[in-house]
């Protein structure tokens, strides 16, 4: 029966309903009635087709969108794409040739030019370079309020992600699309590939440990870019008050969340490196310990000691130094591992946090009031210190991060 129905429809008919499916299946995906098709769309350089292109690359996306428009940017130093002739371009002065009218910066943490320490205050200033006005987003005003968005018709977003619940920039984007939405201006991100993108993996945050080190109910490694995450952030209703913002994605070709990407800029002071970069979502949680991570030295995320650990062959000294201007144990020795040769897995590695907490002289001053924060609940430092075994410890979590995956598929981009 269903074939005699099937063999009435009109070839017009199918096609019709072959749009709607293909329309639902891919709701989340860019937001924008004037998009062109990607196969159509140049980039600012001539590049093979296994290679990634960014959304800041793909300028007949989104210039329609610009167009006289007064325009904010949120960006550093990782907004950056290649000219024709292969060298580094900002996204601010390409949007300014152009002819995009960028009236105002918005800095996130480390800066518009990414040269801040973690956790120092950005202030607001000038762009040398450009005469445009920079808004400190990482200072007392972590969002931007309706006098700095007067005037402005479209807000840009393009900063490149890491892939970790607690890198600040996610927490910048959520007030950007809040600032956004209640001010009625439409945000448009330019996605960027994730370098941890490949798995998902942690705890996710419970509500009680919310900070600006995590808004979200979302696992450490979350496995998604930064497009889909704004999609999520929006989809969710994670906004104030579950608002919404007109949210455009542009994103990107030739990428898959099995894609080898190492970034050409270094996103922050001390992830100097790819490896640093895969360590960072499990040796960030020693930031919630009196381990250092090596900030201070020219290993950053990449080594971890202390000096209350066991002395070994390997030792180092943090020391003041532009990126870490007052480093964890600063002018200690500190005994501890060097990881700059440990293939990462994918997966987090919570061995070096047991284990450094197991051989600490001083097992009751390890953790600091920063650990759940990091975490994301208050049980996983429990369990490290009623000696829990790892396997056990990621049993807890799978329930939470079962949901989450159903949740983060509404989302996918790629």
């Amino acid at each position: 029966m269903c074939v005699q129905y099937l063999k009435c429809l009109t070839k017009g008919t199918l096609i019709l309903l072959v749009l709607l499916f293909c329309s639902c299946r891919n709701f989340h995906q860019v937001q924008s009635q004037n998009i062109p098709n990607t196969s159509n769309i140049p980039d600012l350089k001539e590049s093979k087709s296994d290679t990634i292109v960014f959304g800041a690359q793909q300028t007949s996306y989104y210039l329609p969108l610009l167009k006289d428009k007064k325009v904010a940017v949120v960006a550093n130093q990782t907004s950056i794409l290649w000219s024709s002739n292969g060298k580094k371009v900002h996204v601010v002065d390409t949007l300014l040739t152009q002819g995009v009218s960028i009236k105002k910066i918005f800095a996130p943490e480390h800066g518009f030019r990414g040269q801040q320490d973690a956790g120092e205050k950005v202030n607001h200033g000038v762009d040398q370079k450009t005469g445009l006005p920079i808004f400190s987003l990482y200072g007392s005003q972590k969002k931007p309020s309706k006098e700095t968005l007067k005037g402005i018709d479209v807000l840009v977003f393009d900063i490149q992600d890491v892939g970790a619940r607690f890198y600040t920039y996610l927490s910048t984007l959520h007030y950007i699309m809040e600032a956004a939405a209640e001010q009625q201006i439409p945000v448009i991100v330019f996605d960027r590939p994730n370098p941890n993108g490949h798995y998902i993996d942690g705890p996710v945050l419970q509500p009680n440990c919310k900070s600006f080190v995590g808004l979200h109910p979302v696992p450490i490694v979350y496995g998604m870019t930064i497009g889909e995450y704004a999609q999520m952030i929006n989809g969710e209703r994670w906004l104030k008050n579950g608002i919404q913002c007109d949210l455009t994605v542009i994103p990107l070709q030739n990428y898959t969340h099995t894609t080898t990407y190492e970034l050409p800029v270094i996103p922050s002071p001390n992830l100097p490196n790819a490896q640093s970069i895969q360590l960072y979502p499990s040796l960030c949680l020693f930031e919630g310990t009196n381990v250092s991570v090596g900030r201070g030295t020219d290993k950053q995320f990449q080594i971890y000691g202390s000096p209350w650990l066991p002395v070994s062959d390997f030792s180092f000294t943090p020391v003041s130094r532009t990126g870490a201007v007052h480093p964890k144990n600063q002018g200690k020795l500190c005994y501890g591992k060097d990881l700059r040769a440990v293939k990462a897995l994918p997966s987090l590695n919570l061995n070096y946090l047991m284990t450094a907490y197991q051989q600490t002289t001083q097992p009751s001053k390890f953790f600091n009031t920063f650990f759940d924060k990091l975490s994301g609940n208050i049980q996983l430092k429990k369990q490290i210190q009623q000696g829990m075994d790892v396997t056990s410890i990621r049993q807890s979590w799978q329930p939470d991060l079962d949901t989450f995956k159903n949740i983060r598929l509404e989302y996918l981009l790629y």
